[in-house]
């Protein structure tokens, strides 16, 4: 069966896998290199900078080393560096709102994908059962037809449910990446939130101690 035929066999509801398949490829595509290039420069790296920034009493330039890195972890950073020197509920607190913002541009699309994924299935069933509806439909009209009818519209029906479970796999696959890249960038973000944490404490203990 050619593609097109599969197309013309399946009905509607090839039409509306096709679609989701683009969108979910689409939004596969975006989400991969987004990724990417926010996962540049490794956590520990970039804190030995802002680390050996503080030791030297440099926030400003602990503060342009953030400025000058595109991670959701930078941004954490910067937001705690940005008020060094208040209260350390204040300082938490605000690293805990830009890591929840950071989430949800972490996060941004990839729930449509998980939806295509557990649903492209259901929709290809779907679209079978209608076939199958119609072969045995056309069957009782035309008052006449053998088993190789039957056998031949259940096999075109067939393919909406090969179409289905040709999006939802790499919907799902692609979903449980996504997943797994943002429970890293979590942890990331939490970790160098504490650090910065200690490092302002500690910071505020050596210019009192002097």
């Amino acid at each position: 069966m050619t593609i097109w035929q599969m197309l013309k066999s399946g009905g509607i509801t090839i039409y509306v896998l096709l679609a989701c398949s683009i969108l979910s490829v689409a939004i596969i595509i975006e989400r991969c290199l987004y990724y990417r290039r926010r996962s540049k420069v490794k956590r520990a790296e970039f804190m030995s900078v802002i680390a050996k920034e503080l030791a030297k009493g440099n926030t400003n330039r602990a503060l342009d080393t953030c400025r000058g890195v595109d991670t959701p972890f930078s941004s954490v950073v910067y937001s705690g560096l940005n008020l060094a020197g208040h209260n350390e509920m204040l300082i938490s607190n605000t690293m805990e709102r830009e890591i929840s913002i950071e989430m949800i541009k972490l996060e941004k699309y990839t729930s449509i994908v998980g939806t295509i994924g557990s649903t492209a299935v259901y929709i290809g069933l779907f679209g079978t059962v209608l076939g199958i509806i119609r072969a045995f439909h056309d069957i009782s009209v035309a008052g006449s037809g053998g088993i190789s009818v039957v056998i031949s519209g259940i096999s075109e029906s067939l393919a909406s449910t090969a179409m289905g479970l040709c999006v939802a796999v790499p919907a799902v696959i692609a979903y449980n990446y996504f997943t797994k890249k943002i429970d890293n960038f979590t942890t990331d973000m939490e970790l160098c939130a504490s650090e910065i944490m200690d490092l302002l404490a500690h910071l505020k203990h050596s210019r009192q101690a002097s």
